[in-house]
């Protein structure tokens, strides 16, 4: 009899469970869809209010100004662009006044706010710009004086037409042994300089070293480019000059930037400037880019940059055993150039700044003057 009792009690017991979790569910369930619904509405709320935003003014307003600085910022820079290149057809053909008057009304559509003709003329001067490089480079001819060699000279300077599978160029080179020269580099300031650098022709670095030849040096900023403000004449590479003290070393301890340094009678190229301490027991430390030449293999063939595909004077630094090389090669592309010192038996080169700052100097001007700059590569004897 209690053993029916208990069993029947224990029925109920689950009875009342399962009819309790029901009602709980049903509960719950109603407070979900209740709690979705005030969800939706107070998302169907925001949304109401977000377009009531979108439709006041002050936002149309905001939206309009917001496209109006982007324009600005984008026609701006499209224009500093162009104007540079027009900078750099300059340093090879005087007579642009096509083109000035082009890109002074560039300028005007650009205050009128009339972004989409300014644009249209931007793309339209640059392949002008393009086009005139072109003509230019195709009539380029080297002086009747070059002598057709692919050997550079044992010593002194030498103007030569090289023949290579890739063309013919002509290269103004100066050689000299480092047993009986030493390399410096020399820089208009004596610290690092991040703006309205000193600058100075390559002339003068001669003349005030007591140099016999020498060329210019590392990329830099040039006053005369829109988007050099605020770092006028400043340059970012290595650099130890003939006082012994290291520029721009702070920003270089992990350089990936190649360098070259000169000590005594040898030479030394490494890949990257990061492989290189800040020995001062050494005549010079330079880094530039790219390494043309390394161990008599061509390491550059192309890059990225659109200044480096296009045809111009291309400074270098190269060496073969103890001879060291500055130089130009003419018309050519930085990869061209690379060719042509490899053509010519160079085992080490690196490339130097080019373009408007091309200077080299052998008891003269050789090739230049070109800008005022803010380091140079000299050789002087011992």
């Amino acid at each position: 009899m209690l053993a029916k009792m208990a069993k029947s009690f224990f029925i109920l017991f689950i009875l009342a469970l399962v009819g309790y979790g029901v009602y709980y569910g049903y509960i719950s369930i109603v407070s979900l869809r209740s709690e979705k619904t005030n969800l939706n509405s107070q998302l169907t709320k925001v949304k109401s209010n977000l377009d009531y935003m979108k439709s006041r003014d002050e936002y149309k307003i905001n939206v309009g100004l917001q496209k109006q600085v982007k324009d600005v910022e984008s026609g701006y820079q499209d224009a500093v662009v162009v104007y540079e290149k027009l900078l750099d057809l300059k340093n090879k053909e005087k007579d642009t006044a096509k083109f000035d008057a082009q890109f002074a009304d560039i300028l005007g559509l650009l205050a009128k706010l009339n972004y989409s003709s300014a644009e249209a003329s931007i793309k339209d001067l640059t392949g002008k710009i393009s086009d005139e490089q072109n003509k230019i480079s195709a009539a380029f001819q080297p002086p009747k004086t070059a002598i057709q060699s692919n050997t550079p000279p044992s010593s002194g300077y030498q103007a030569q037409t090289v023949t290579t599978d890739i063309g013919s160029f002509f290269v103004e080179i100066v050689s000299a042994d480092l047993n009986s020269t030493r390399v410096i580099v020399d820089s208009a300031s004596d610290s690092d300089c991040g703006n309205n650098c000193p600058v100075m022709p390559l002339g003068d670095y001669v003349s005030r070293s007591g140099a016999y030849a020498g060329v210019n040096g590392s990329y830099f900023c040039p006053a005369d480019y829109p988007s050099c403000a605020g770092k006028t004449n400043s340059f970012d590479t290595l650099l130890m000059n003939k006082n012994k003290h290291y520029l721009n070393s702070d920003n270089n301890v992990y350089s990936t930037v190649p360098a070259v340094i000169f000590s005594g009678s040898s030479a030394r190229f490494v890949t990257q400037s990061l492989q290189w301490g800040r020995d001062t027991g050494v005549d010079a430390v330079l880094a530039m880019q790219p390494l043309l030449v390394l161990n008599g293999n061509i390491t550059f063939t192309g890059g990225g940059q659109p200044k480096e595909g296009a045809k111009g004077s291309r400074s270098f630094v190269g060496t073969t055993g103890s001879t060291v090389y500055i130089g130009v090669v003419f018309n050519a592309t930085v990869a061209e150039s690379a060719y042509v010192l490899h053509s010519m038996g160079i085992q080490n080169a690196l490339n130097l700044d080019d373009g408007g700052s091309t200077a080299l100097w052998d008891g003269g001007y050789k090739a230049g003057p070109g800008r005022s700059l803010p380091n140079a590569l000299l050789f002087v004897r011992k």
